[in-house]
């Protein structure tokens, strides 16, 4: 018998002063079963870095051809791909030959490592950008997820605030390559 997803509800205010986006976000993110506490909220985050009218959640781990999260312009060109956790090289080239911009956000124990085996062969990728989550970090949004949560988010000067009203975990990603 299969196992089925887990759904989570996120009612999610956004403030990000860096790129003057304000607005509400009511959410809804199925958790696939193989899927963790920790990815879903660093999938969480990628979306509050990213927050617009037009950003959409891919398929993620249930799909090899859609990312964790993009954004299609009006006639379905890929404006952006946004994948997490630490994908396969070849899977990074492809998403950089079908999207004008991607961004990977690392995290996880074995981010730095991953990126010390890819990285030289994937800087030439100009349109790619990896961003790492530092493990502590990664683990208390871990500790956040519930199945009903509302947050607030506040971004200023790279760094990014999550808040329950209780708890509050400062995001402070680490660029390991900025797109070109």
């Amino acid at each position: 018998m299969a196992l089925k997803s887990t759904i989570f509800k996120f009612d999610l205010d956004v403030a990000d002063i860096d790129r003057g986006h304000y607005g509400r976000h009511a959410l809804t993110l199925a958790r696939h079963p193989s899927e963790t506490d920790e990815r879903m909220m660093v999938r969480l985050v990628a979306f509050v870095l990213h927050a617009g009218d037009a950003l959409e959640f891919g398929r993620g781990i249930a799909s090899d051809d859609e990312p964790a999260l993009w954004q299609r312009d009006l006639t379905g060109v890929i404006e952006t791909w946004i994948e997490v956790g630490l994908p396969d090289e070849k899977q990074v080239r492809r998403a950089c030959g079908r999207a004008r911009q991607v961004v990977i956000y690392a995290y996880g124990s074995g981010a730095t490592l991953w990126w010390s085996k890819v990285g030289a062969s994937l800087a030439r990728q100009a349109q790619l950008a990896v961003v790492q989550i530092p493990v502590a970090t990664s683990r208390a949004l871990a500790e956040l997820a519930q199945r009903t949560m509302t947050l607030h988010c506040t971004i200023q000067d790279g760094h990014v605030w999550l808040t329950t009203g209780e708890h509050t975990v400062e995001i402070a990603p680490i660029a390991l390559k900025a797109a070109g």
